[in-house]
């Protein structure tokens, strides 16, 4: 058998183009998970422990953006952070993870009626019957009145189903976290780039539309123009916003630095306290140095997304996705795109 070549954010780039934009203020990166979900701009903030909190929440709602609130808590923990986000935050609102086993329905529920009405399955691998048994339970008891995010798959076929089975979005990639091993403990996988591409094609056979959100593998604010100009409506970050003011945890002082604690939810540390005991272990913990306010991070990735757009004429995501040329990189032209002084 002949293995499929894939492409990662590497691999590729976007062809600059003819542009009349003068300022780059005029570039609009907004976008929407359709209804009354509307942001400013097209980052997530992902359902990590270490990622998200309110004061996350805050942030991403300031700068524009979403942060969904993690699942590994209980219930009433889970519902008192939506009541406090409600509370105190006024018109954020809030946006949670759930699981497909247990007390998942229960959950659901109990969020929703506190006021959280996007919600997002998270699990590693969404092409799975108990997503699918998940989303028609959930469509049954919350109707068309929440929004349900779900995921993550990585193929043409996962797209397919998740979106028949009731999804609005949908998470696209396995493997391509930077702190998650699925990839080298189970074999499996698919570069972050290629099932976007995937999930572009499958989009255009769905009778509607179904919004794609790139998870994993993005390094900078120029793979996240390159995941817009393939097709994806969001990208969810971790990594990039690690180690920011707002995420959970105090700050590790040692003599190299100050740090802070960033762990994948699969992880041997995190699957022991929020459960107390370990399962496949698919990701790993460590420490990433303390960056400051997530805002600035955050401004600096608009710049460089705005920037991003007007290399290619375009004024907004739409534009980028119609306009947009790419051109496949060997590794040499990989090197020469780095800032390759710091390699001499």
């Amino acid at each position: 058998m002949k293995p499929e070549a894939a492409l990662t954010y590497d691999d590729i780039l976007l062809a600059p183009q003819y542009s009349n934009i003068t300022s780059r203020t005029d570039i609009d990166i907004g976008a929407s998970l359709g209804g009354r979900h509307r942001f400013d701009m097209p980052i997530i903030a992902s359902p990590m422990d270490t990622i998200s909190s309110v004061s996350m929440a805050q942030t991403m709602y300031d700068e524009g953006g979403l942060c969904i609130f993690h699942r590994y808590q209980t219930i009433d923990s889970q519902v008192a952070t939506v009541r406090e986000t409600i509370r105190t935050r006024g018109a954020i609102e809030p946006a949670v993870a759930i699981g497909v086993t247990d007390d998942y329905l229960e959950r659901a529920t109990a969020l929703y009626d506190a006021g959280a009405h996007i919600l997002c399955i998270d699990v590693a691998h969404g092409h799975h019957v108990l997503v699918k048994n998940a989303l028609h339970k959930l469509r049954k008891v919350l109707g068309d009145t929440v929004h349900i995010m779900a995921g993550n798959v990585a193929t043409l076929e996962g797209f397919l189903d998740l979106a028949s089975w009731g999804a609005d979005s949908i998470r696209v990639g396995v493997g391509g976290g930077s702190i998650c091993s699925t990839r080298i403990q189970t074999g499996h996988g698919i570069p972050t780039l290629q099932s976007l591409l995937s999930a572009r094609t499958a989009k255009a056979m769905c009778n509607r539309d179904i919004k794609i959100i790139a998870d994993g593998g993005i390094k900078n604010s120029g793979d996240v123009v390159k995941a817009l100009a393939v097709g994806a409506n969001f990208v969810m970050v971790g990594s990039l916003l690690a180690g920011t003011d707002e995420c959970p945890g105090e700050i590790i002082k040692t003599k190299k630095g100050h740090f802070k604690a960033y762990r994948g939810m699969a992880s041997k540390d995190a699957q022991i306290e929020w459960r107390g005991k370990t399962a496949s272990l698919e990701g790993i913990s460590t420490v990433v140095p303390a960056c400051g306010p997530a805002a600035d991070v955050l401004e600096e990735l608009k710049r460089g997304v705005r920037s991003g757009l007007s290399y290619s004429g375009a004024r907004n995501i739409r534009e980028l996705q119609e306009k947009a040329r790419f051109i496949s990189q060997t590794t040499a032209a990989q090197r020469e795109s780095s800032t390759h002084i710091l390699g001499r």
